[in-house]
């Protein structure tokens, strides 16, 4: 991802301007500063890449994406001229753009109807300061770098800092398919898109099946660079082997695929990837993450993110990246999406089970609770009116309240976790009215629609593409998501319910329409995340322990959490819990070297 930072309205202009740009750009990462050009007027001042600026008729346009616009930068300007920015709503692009208009005294930021680039923004007394970083806003002499108490709550919940808010209490960022516009000193937030979701199939299931197919290959092409220098992640899993299948039609025996595994039981898939190789002919490139490249790894990972980040798989896409880039690659396509959009994650199909229980007569239901809340305690801890009840209580719980029931943060009482003063600060209830808000926004959708709608930006834009962006931006390659583009996203919404997931058959129209595309041993897999198997190297390999312990010791001065909280964490990962609390260990771990991180830098 190139480097864009820039402000209007600012105190801070002209020659100044410049030399504060060009001190952020000394400072940047190197990959992320090829071509970058500054460029500064009364109004704005802005660092971007020179073949990403288009001008025309006295306006500004910025592409701040990763791929080629997909309308003409003289169509979008024209555009914009002609309706102001409720151009988006007519002008699909599927890219982040900026427009600078000095003339209105305007600007405009807009990601992109997923979110695949993050926007941030910061407001001043005097104007706004924008970038596709956090690091870049706060690098302004205007914006004060102070710690959210909130962030760092929703971080413990969510594992990342989820939208629209940040680490920093000035700074913000933009949800997918948002913009903000910015007029006379005065901004305005609005979500320009929607997914118009259908319950009736406009064609039948092999014509979509087909289109699918065709919609992979095109969007695998179009982000494709050449043979030599475009590769693609391998998990082995439905959408990395769909990936891989494609790129292996636009590059018949010469596409290059890049596999990550470990040698732990019940986490390696190499041989579901290897099975994708032999079907597609690729030039397959794997490597195995040891405890080692963990240790060595992490501190540099964890200062590497704008904010704090706990996914512990962005260690296998960081390490699956570099050897893309050791073996010639400047472009990797990834398949992240395709769960989100085509229902492919096992939560989904759980909610269907407790959607039974509303089908219960309310007199038969009502009966059944009154018993089950009322008998006796020997009865209650028996395992089957144990599990009947909590079936029951999770069946009464709304969507998508539901899908958190298992959060660490709602099986234990924030005053056992946080410090007195700290949870003072905090509202915790806006984890889940962060998801209810984004969960009720489409006008009319499904429960399964909206879960997947949900996702797109509290596990995609918040999350995956965020892990995978910044990896490969760290390993100095640029990614690509090929089942995110904007017609496969379209096509994916005229798909029904019923036939996206049928009872527990998770991803039913996309493993139909795959039928004799992919390896059937891949269609039949089980469903496998991508996990680190942290919490095992964590008990057996001792750097790595005293990396993780030393880092929670030092938590410990930090006004957040409490100390016997953290020594129970500790605890009870070297006691039987070890994976459960490996994981709990982890986030903690990673927020610690995060601000570490930043306070060395």
């Amino acid at each position: 991802m190139t480097l864009l930072a820039g402000w209007v309205e600012t105190l801070i202009k002209g020659k100044d301007a410049a030399q504060l740009l060009k001190r952020h750009i000394a400072q940047a990462p190197s990959y992320t500063t090829a071509g970058v050009s500054i460029q500064h007027s009364e109004f704005s001042a802005l660092a971007a890449a020179e073949h990403a600026l288009h001008e025309e008729q006295g306006v500004l346009l910025l592409n701040a994406g990763n791929t080629e616009l997909s309308v003409p930068a003289s169509d979008i300007i024209r555009s914009y001229k002609k309706s102001g920015a409720s151009f988006l709503e007519s002008k699909s692009v599927e890219q982040a753009v900026v427009i600078i208009d000095p003339a209105l005294k305007t600007l405009i930021l807009a990601t992109d109807p997923i979110g695949l680039t993050s926007l941030y923004y910061a407001e001043t007394d005097k104007g706004l300061v924008f970038g596709t970083t956090a690091d870049s806003i706060i690098h302004h002499p205007e914006v004060k770098s102070d710690i959210s108490a909130q962030s760092v709550y929703d971080y413990v919940y969510f594992h990342h800092c989820p939208s629209p808010n940040t680490i920093y209490q000035q700074v913000k960022k933009l949800e997918g398919g948002q913009a903000l516009i910015y007029q006379d000193g005065k901004i305005q937030l609005k979500y320009y898109w929607q997914p118009d979701f259908q319950e009736t199939m406009p064609r039948s299931a092999a014509e979509m099946g087909e289109e699918l197919q065709q919609k992979l290959i095109s969007s695998v092409k179009t982000l494709s660079v050449g043979e030599d220098s475009t590769g693609a992640f391998l998990s082995g899993g439905l959408d990395s082997s769909s990936i891989a299948g494609a790129l292996s039609k636009v590059y018949p025996n010469k596409a290059k695929t890049f596999s990550m595994g470990f040698p732990v039981d019940g986490y390696d898939e190499i041989e579901y990837a290897n099975v994708a190789v032999a079907q597609f002919k690729t030039r397959q490139h794997e490597y195995y993450l040891t405890p080692e490249d963990t240790v060595k790894a992490i501190p540099s990972i964890a200062a590497y993110y704008d904010e704090p980040f706990g996914n512990s798989s962005a260690l296998a896409a960081y390490y699956c990246a570099k050897v893309a880039k050791e073996n010639g690659i400047s472009v990797i396509l990834g398949g992240d999406g395709g769960d989100e959009i085509f229902a492919g994650n096992e939560r989904y199909a759980q909610q269907i089970v407790f959607g039974y229980y509303q089908q219960v007569p309310k007199f038969v239901s009502a009966s059944m609770e009154g018993f089950l809340n009322h008998m006796p305690e020997s009865l209650a801890k028996q395992k089957l009116f144990f599990k009947a009840k909590r079936y029951i209580d999770q069946a009464n719980t709304p969507l998508p309240d539901r899908l958190q029931d298992y959060n660490f943060l709602h099986r234990h009482a924030g005053n056992e976790v946080f410090q007195e003063d700290f949870l003072a600060q905090i509202d915790t209830a806006q984890p889940l009215n962060i998801l209810r808000e984004t969960y009720n926004r489409p006008e009319q959708a499904s429960s399964l629609n909206r879960m997947l709608f949900t996702d797109w930006k509290s596990t995609l834009h918040d999350n995956d593409l965020v892990k995978v962006n910044k990896m490969c931006e760290m390993a100095g390659v640029t990614v690509r998501y090929p089942l995110l583009s904007k017609e496969i996203i379209d096509l994916s919404c005229q798909i029904p319910t019923a036939d996206k997931l049928e009872s527990k058959a998770l991803r039913k129209f996309y493993k139909q329409a795959m039928q004799g595309f992919l390896p059937e041993k891949i269609l039949n897999k089980p469903k496998h995340g991508f996990g680190l198997p942290f919490g095992i190297w964590l008990k057996d390999y001792q750097p790595l322990k005293e990396l993780a312990y030393d880092s929670i010791n030092s938590l410990k001065k930090r006004a957040y959490f409490k100390e016997e909280f953290l020594d129970n964490a500790v605890k009870m990962h070297q006691s039987i819990h070890a994976a459960y609390y490996g994981e709990l260990i982890w986030i903690l771990m990673m927020l610690e070297l995060w601000f570490q991180g930043k306070e060395n830098s």
